[in-house]
């Protein structure tokens, strides 16, 4: 990938409001390839069981789509995202969302994204289709 398009990637994202209010963070940008990371903050972040809302995890899941989508150096945009909750977080868990390319057309991309703690434990699993618009990024 382009030393310029990453980071303005990278630049970007920590410019994003919603990734801000999160407190996610970018840590790793390869072509096909993102990682976000958050902290799991039961006080602003929890749902109505004292468990990790299943929003703060998608948003994560997002970020991570949303970035590594962007490596092509394009517009592209969210067409489908299915995610399987498989366990809730514990407080203070650090959360990481990796995001991997593993099919592409000329318009379309699919990605497997996996959010695990810290230790390793699998919190979620999701597959996710973009469009690629082959308009530029109006952030370059």
């Amino acid at each position: 990938m382009d030393q310029q398009l990453k980071e303005a990637i990278y630049r970007q994202a920590t410019r994003e409001p919603y990734a801000q209010t999160l407190k996610m963070e970018l840590v790793k940008l390869e072509e096909g390839f993102s990682a976000v990371e958050m902290n799991y903050d039961p006080e602003r972040m929890d749902n109505m069981f004292a468990r990790a809302h299943g929003g703060a995890v998608f948003s994560l899941i997002d970020e991570a789509f949303e970035t590594v989508c962007q490596t092509v150096g394009s517009v592209t945009v969210a067409m489908n995202v299915s995610v399987n909750y498989v366990s809730s977080p514990q407080p203070g868990a650090r959360l990481r969302a990796e995001a991997r390319e593993v099919s592409s057309t000329k318009r379309t991309a699919t990605y497997d994204i996996r959010v695990c703690d810290q230790e390793g434990v699998l919190i979620a699993v999701c597959q996710a289709l973009a469009y690629r618009t082959g308009k530029p990024l109006p952030f370059l």
